[in-house]
């Protein structure tokens, strides 16, 4: 089970799942889901190499690390800790 840290706060995602639901129970503001608004940029403050790749969503948004979009990444393994 992989890690994601929110304000201190350590919830356990299964390998490899998305990330979306948890940043959403943890306050993370969301918009259009898929994307395309940015509205849920979250800051990765640890652990980057534990997220799947920047995609091409994130890319024609202009996020660049440390920076994601919560709708867009998934957790491989061990501990991601994020603020937004």
């Amino acid at each position: 089970m992989a890690k994601l840290e929110i304000d201190d706060k350590v919830v356990e995602v299964k390998d490899g799942d998305g990330i979306m639901k948890t940043c959403q129970a943890e306050g993370v503001p969301f918009g259009c889901y898929h994307g395309a608004c940015g509205i849920c940029e979250i800051e990765v403050v640890e652990g980057m190499e534990n997220l799947s790749p920047i995609n091409e969503e994130e890319k024609t948004l202009g996020i660049t690390k440390p920076f994601r979009l919560a709708c867009q990444c998934k957790i491989n393994r061990g501990l991601v800790k994020i603020k937004f």
